[in-house]
């Protein structure tokens, strides 16, 4: 029986796995957008003030969702210097 649950868990986060790579990849598929627009727009990478709001954001849905703020915060942060790479590739082939 517990093999059985287990692998019911596991089967579910498997899943739930997936999804978050999927809609990681449409996320980024934006954001590469989003990079050669400001590239050919002669705008900056980063916008401070941007990711300010984002980060404070999900850490208010974080905190609604008894997820840990500071985690979440750190994985957008991770997501935001990753999209600034993009956005400063993207700048050198313009």
């Amino acid at each position: 029986m517990a093999d059985e649950t287990l692998r019911n868990f596991r089967e579910s986060i498997d899943n739930i796995d997936a999804a978050l790579v999927f809609m990681l990849a449409e996320r980024f598929k934006i954001t590469q957008a989003v990079g050669r627009y400001k590239a050919t727009a002669g705008l900056p990478p980063a916008d401070p003030g941007r990711e300010g709001q984002q980060i404070e954001r999900l850490r208010s849905l974080a905190k609604s969702a008894n997820l840990d703020p500071d985690f979440s915060e750190k994985f957008l942060r991770f997501i935001i210097e990753e999209v600034i790479r993009h956005h400063e590739h993207a700048r050198e082939r313009v």
